[in-house]
């Protein structure tokens, strides 16, 4: 499944060589999304680490990933992960969407998949407390 998601780089990793044949990166994309910033892990793996170096921290980028999960069996414990697998980035300043300022995501167009919607958005739950002075974020 296709994605995407355009917000500002807030952290960059160094690449990791997890196993012989495996490598991968990892970066923060800082989303505004809302009230408060979401900081949402992406994954880059094997010959797409590379795609984040021109980048730097602070930059607006726009990433398009693939959400991957994957089941794990330890000790007769079924475990679960998912990962969000980048494949393209760019700069958001050369296209972003119209109506996107400040960041967000997409969900696949619905031919890809019949349960979503492209202009899905998740939804945020109402504050609990109505107190406009209040800041935090939970």
């Amino acid at each position: 499944m296709a994605y995407e998601a355009t917000g500002r780089l807030h952290d960059i990793m160094d690449e990791q060589q997890v196993s012989e044949k495996f490598r991968k990166r990892e970066f923060v994309l800082e989303v505004v999304d809302g009230q408060y910033p979401e900081h949402i892990k992406f994954q880059l793996v094997q010959d797409k680490t590379a795609l984040i170096d021109q980048y730097k921290v602070g930059d607006e980028v726009r990433v398009q990933f693939n959400l991957r999960g994957r089941g794990f069996n330890k000790n007769g414990q079924m475990l679960y992960f998912t990962n969000l697998e980048a494949w393209r980035i760019e700069s958001a300043a050369g296209g972003a969407a119209a109506g996107s300022q400040g960041g967000g995501y997409a969900a696949p167009a619905a031919n890809q998949n019949a349960n979503l919607r492209r202009d899905a958005q998740p939804s945020r739950p109402a504050p609990i407390a109505s107190d406009d002075d209040n800041d935090l974020p939970f």
